[in-house]
């Protein structure tokens, strides 16, 4: 099946004064206002005894379309990026869901694992309660960074059974290798910098919410990870931790499995990919080629944009292209006939 979708994607133009890739990360994080929404928490729990925590945003009605959004590393329900696609959803008129992976909703979660960027099983489990919960809804995702490589990833791993209309991934880091090498050089230290802080912080968080808890077993599996000293890189972290913890060989093995690239062939739903030449976090080599797609698989690069950045307008006004874009791509997709 061949999704066509029309018109054209605009050109995407940064804000003036917003054209370096940095900016472009940065200003999200940094700079951009809060949106505050009204949602309502709904806490999903799993097979194995953990728990997923779901925001909820928009209509509620039985049939409104809903959207599942996924968030990055070290990111939340509360991402801008995520709060802005929500209101910018709401505002058509669609239901959303945004999704906080195991440990990223304000507590750590229960088991010594968490979540990374090939937890496609976790993703699966959450459409699967979305379906179950409205099952009259027609259903989309949208994943940004490491949520889009997931997303990707299940799409592959599903093919035809994905159980979702149409999907968006945002920023993707399709080689997990490559993007651990790139985040390793120039000005993107600081972001490898600042995740290794974030992550490390998380364990050592867990570690006393475990020893408070009397989580003896859960403190037992972190203590066989030995020292967390000396962390600089992701090869570092997810030798040393991400691997261990989750049935991967070793970092190597870990990338290899997990890396949505490997699995783009074979996606067989309406999937829209939006990336940035310029993304700090992705070497050019990385980035798929056509064949590589699937025809039902839509590739839009811009030359600028960064890091789940995409901010025009100005910087007095800024506007976001994404939360333009992606509503009106999956407004498209749901008044596209099969």
């Amino acid at each position: 099946m061949r999704t066509t979708v029309s018109p054209l994607p605009e050109h995407f133009t940064p804000a003036f004064g917003l054209g370096n890739p940095h900016l472009q990360t940065l200003w999200g994080p940094l700079w951009r206002k809060t949106t505050h929404l009204v949602r309502q928490r709904e806490r999903l729990w799993m097979d194995d005894g953990d728990f997923l925590d779901l925001d909820w945003h928009g209509p509620h009605r039985a049939e409104a379309p809903l959207v599942l959004v996924l968030h990055g590393l070290t990111g939340s329900s509360n991402s801008p990026y995520v709060a802005g696609l929500q209101q910018a959803l709401g505002a058509q008129g669609w239901a959303s869901a945004a999704l906080n992976w195991r440990g990223c909703s304000g507590e750590p979660n229960l088991l010594p694992r968490s979540y990374h960027s090939g937890a496609s099983e976790d993703l699966a489990t959450a459409i699967q309660h979305l379906r179950r919960k409205r099952p009259l809804a027609p259903l989309y995702a949208v994943g940004y960074s490491l949520g889009g490589n997931v997303l990707l990833k299940h799409l592959g791993e599903a093919g035809s059974d994905s159980q979702l209309q149409g999907a968006v991934a945002v920023s993707v880091p399709f080689r997990l290798d490559q993007c651990a090498d790139r985040i390793g050089q120039g000005f993107s230290k600081v972001y490898q910098a600042h995740f290794m802080r974030e992550m490390l912080a998380y364990i050592k968080t867990k570690q006393r919410r475990f020893l408070l808890d009397g989580r003896h077993e859960g403190l037992a599996t972190l203590a066989r990870l030995g020292s967390l000293d000396n962390m600089r890189t992701f090869w570092d972290f997810d030798g040393r931790v991400t691997a261990p913890l989750h049935g991967f060989e070793d970092a190597q093995d870990y990338y290899r499995r997990a890396s949505s690239r490997y699995f783009l062939g074979e996606i067989r739903t309406p999937t829209l990919i939006i990336q940035a030449a310029d993304d700090p976090f992705v070497f050019a080599h990385s980035l798929p080629q056509p064949e590589e797609l699937s025809p039902c698989t839509q590739f839009e690069l811009q030359t600028h944009g960064g890091h789940v950045g995409f901010v025009d307008g100005t910087m007095r006004n800024p506007g976001y292209y994404l939360e333009r874009r992606i509503p009106q791509w999956l407004s498209q997709v749901a008044h596209t006939p099969l």
